[in-house]
């Protein structure tokens, strides 16, 4: 095993692009090669060097471990396209973390920016604290959401998580904002909190669990019935729980499953059960 060790030099104040970062970067390089490697802070070309001290410890083995103290909140891309190995950031996460991930394992012992895990397709992503909006989602103009992977959040997360997810696991421990699974087409969110409103607008497919309180259920979702029990994952939730389908003006047949005893507004659609 390799392990790399990386402390800022000092404060950044503008943001840093260092997609660079990343256990596939780092592996068969020496240490003069990392010090080498590019970044841009502002608008300016730079190197990891000027950046941050790199301490290397090695036995020889061929996987690799990046640590990151300090703060590291200006750095953007952080574990792109990232394949294997481990991440390990103490404190907050900037934008972008783990953009196109394909393998690993990044941890955040603290919180995340937004864009955390864009276009992800494998590998787990796992934070601490809050993260912000477009959690696992596709860029603006694209379709392309998280493909694979899971990413778990302990804390609140913002709007539009898992915009156009396509497979995969999203997992927010407490409250996450609106649009919660927009234009989902597969895979599973499971919020433990509250889903601020509109939750699963524009849905084709895939399914979202909302332990706590949602402000609403879009009319364009039918209920189906109230189960006992939903399964996330490998995990078995004791409900009940109100099951609608939509979002019917999409032709969408997802799945929104709803926390009975936390959602009492709720109680009308009992009468539409067929």
């Amino acid at each position: 095993m390799t392990k790399i060790l990386l402390k800022p030099k000092g404060k950044f104040s503008v943001p840093i692009e260092a997609s660079t970062i990343t256990p596939e970067s780092f592996a068969s390089k020496t240490l003069e090669q990392m010090r080498s490697l590019e970044a841009w802070e502002g608008n300016r070309r730079t190197s990891l060097d000027s950046l941050f001290d790199i301490e290397v410890e090695t036995d020889g083995g061929e996987e690799i471990t990046i640590l990151m103290e300090g703060d590291v909140s200006k750095l953007r891309r952080i574990g792109k396209g990232m394949r294997s190995g481990t991440l390990t950031i103490c404190g907050t996460a900037g934008m972008y973390l783990g953009e196109a991930m394909r393998g690993g394992v990044i941890n955040v012992n603290g919180g995340a920016g937004s864009w955390l895990g864009a276009r992800m397709k494998g590998g787990t992503i796992e934070v601490s604290g809050d993260a912000g909006d477009y959690i696992g989602s596709a860029y603006r103009g694209s379709i392309e959401g998280m493909k694979g992977g899971q990413i778990i959040i302990r804390g609140n997360a913002g709007n539009e998580l898992g915009c156009w997810m396509k497979k995969g696991f999203i997992r927010v421990g407490k409250n996450v904002g609106q649009l919660a699974g927009i234009h989902m087409i597969d895979g599973t969110i499971l919020v433990e909190g509250d889903s601020e409103a509109r939750t699963g607008a524009q849905m084709k497919g895939g399914r979202i669990i909302v332990m706590g309180q949602t402000a609403n259920v879009l009319p364009s979702f039918s209920i189906e019935e109230i189960r006992n029990v939903v399964r996330a994952g490998e995990e078995r939730l004791p409900g009940p729980f109100y099951v609608f389908a939509g979002d019917l003006a999409e032709g969408g047949n997802g799945r929104l499953y709803v926390f009975k005893e936390k959602n009492p507004h709720l109680g009308f659609c009992e009468a539409f059960i067929e």
